[in-house]
């Protein structure tokens, strides 16, 4: 069972484009029909009008099968005339683009609403969850299935030779970290890695555990997650061996549920990436992506960790594009090693939250820092993604508790970080007074370039300027006086104090 919402995200890629009734987007829906001509009983919540002479004819067909929506191939321009068909009917209508052929799409949508089934992270299959009650019948114990960081994908009803730390993994829905740290002190996860075989876990009494038998779910040389068992000794026999083809029953499981779920997050990468760099049709890619029309927020994050940093940044991109899309509020794209994600503009503070909710989706080891752009038009968006990146650049060099910073909130910054790179690159000028009063400061042991700064900042206040250096008003006209010997300041002339400003500014480091 998919959404309607989720449907129209991936074929938006294959040109099919839905006509009226957004408010539907979140209608399920579970099977999928296609006419025949000799069982005039054909059912589906889905209604692939294939041979359908018009947009009222195919209509007709998804009344007549209780369809909520239906796909029918048409030219462009009819949109109104489709729209106002399905209106009369109560059907989403969605209008296939002729060069689009029906054995393509087809197993696109039988893919996507047969196999795409709901979870609790919104993708891959719900009988994971009854493969593991089955699965706990087989062996005799509780089962849990987890990925590879020892999440919980799924679990079993059953609680025989359940303990404390099964309850609280499933009730966290993530393996503790002290239970992580027993079993890596133990040599679990290493094993794991390297051998196809169920491994038994001895006891521990302090951690609330009774016995494991554990087993790696692989696909090939990939590790795709794991099976666990509560036990109080080893599984042998006919248990031990159901266990192991219970961990390829998974695999199969897993493979499908990626499939599925890597098709809809290539669609919206693409989308994305046309957004970030630019198209004349921007208004129908944010439709296309099923976001509200409005100003958005582009919003540039990056992982640092000194273990497995690609794929922590592999697993933030997976933990923002998790759900269904009317479930979460941007959408996403990973370039190089930065992911970008598009929001509804909120206000600064509301993106800032969405990155605190995706860091804390990571392990706690993992720092993130992360940049906002400003509250941008469709069109305007990779102007947004050069503020993100250059908020993320402030950001990766600030504090790692601060926030990630916005460029309506800090473009003053963003302005002397290009300063600084422009100083750095050579294209300033290279001898102005700033630069004779350093010079003079490096062989002489001065400090005009202070006093300079220290006059500037204060807008010519004597007294004030004083202050900020610790000496005496008189010092600081005595030293105004000299500077002015070693280079002509004309500080009267407002364009030369601004000059002067703008280059302090742009050679401090």
């Amino acid at each position: 069972m998919i959404t309607l919402d989720r449907l129209v995200n991936v074929l938006g890629a294959y040109g099919v484009r839905l006509c009226g009734r957004p408010e539907r987007r979140t209608a399920r829906l579970r099977s999928v029909a296609i006419p025949d001509a000799t069982d005039g009983r054909v059912t589906g919540d889905v209604l692939l009008a294939v041979g359908a002479g018009s947009v009222t004819e195919a209509v007709r067909w998804a009344a007549a099968a209780q369809a909520k929506v239906v796909l029918v191939r048409a030219d462009a321009g009819i949109e109104r005339e489709a729209a106002a068909a399905g209106e009369s009917v109560d059907v989403a209508v969605m209008l296939v683009d002729p060069a689009v052929s029906w054995s393509h799409l087809v197993g696109v949508v039988y893919g996507l609403v047969l196999e795409g089934r709901e979870t609790e992270s919104g993708r891959g299959p719900t009988d994971l969850f009854a493969l593991a009650d089955n699965l706990a019948e087989a062996v005799g114990g509780a089962v849990t299935i987890e990925d590879p960081l020892s999440r919980v994908l799924a679990y079993s009803r059953s609680q025989q030779a359940g303990d404390p730390a099964r309850l609280e993994t499933i009730l966290v829905r993530q393996v503790p970290e002290r239970l992580r740290e027993v079993f890596r002190e133990r040599g679990v996860f290493a094993r794991m890695a390297a051998t196809d075989e169920p491994i038994f876990v001895e006891p521990d009494a302090r951690h609330g555990m009774t016995g494991r038998m554990a087993v790696a779910v692989r696909a090939g040389r990939e590790l795709l997650g794991s099976v666990w068992v509560t036990c109080g000794s080893p599984l042998t026999g006919t248990r031990q061996a159901a266990l192991a083809n219970g961990a390829r029953a998974v695999a199969l499981h897993l493979l499908r549920s990626r499939a599925s779920a890597d098709l809809e997050r290539q669609v919206e990468s693409d989308l994305v990436v046309r957004l970030l760099e630019g198209t004349a049709d921007a208004a129908t890619v944010v439709s296309r992506l099923g976001l509200p029309a409005g100003e958005m927020r582009v919003v540039a994050v990056r992982t640092h960790t000194t273990e497995e940093p690609h794929a922590m940044l592999l697993l933030a991109f997976e933990r923002a594009t998790t759900g269904f899309g009317w479930s979460r509020p941007g959408r996403s794209a990973l370039l190089g090693d930065t992911l970008y994600t598009v929001l509804p503009d909120a206000g600064a503070a509301a993106a800032r939250e969405w990155v605190d909710t995706l860091a804390a989706g990571l392990p706690s080891r993992v720092r993130v820092v992360a940049g906002i752009g400003a509250a941008a038009q469709p069109a305007d968006l990779p102007a947004g993604r050069q503020e993100a990146e250059e908020c993320l650049a402030l950001h990766e060099r600030g504090a790692p508790q601060a926030g990630p910073p916005a460029y309506d909130e800090s473009w003053d910054d963003i302005l002397l970080q290009r300063l600084r790179a422009a100083a750095r690159a050579g294209r300033t000028p290279a001898r102005g007074p700033v630069s004779a009063l350093r010079r003079h400061d490096a062989v002489h042991d001065t400090h005009y370039v202070a006093t300079l700064r220290a006059w500037l900042e204060a807008q010519g206040d004597l007294a004030l300027a004083a202050e900020r250096l610790g000496v005496h008003v008189n010092t600081v006209r005595n030293r105004l006086r000299r500077m002015s010997e070693v280079t002509p300041l004309h500080l009267d002339d407002p364009r030369k104090r601004l000059a002067m400003v703008i280059t302090l500014a742009a050679e401090d480091d």
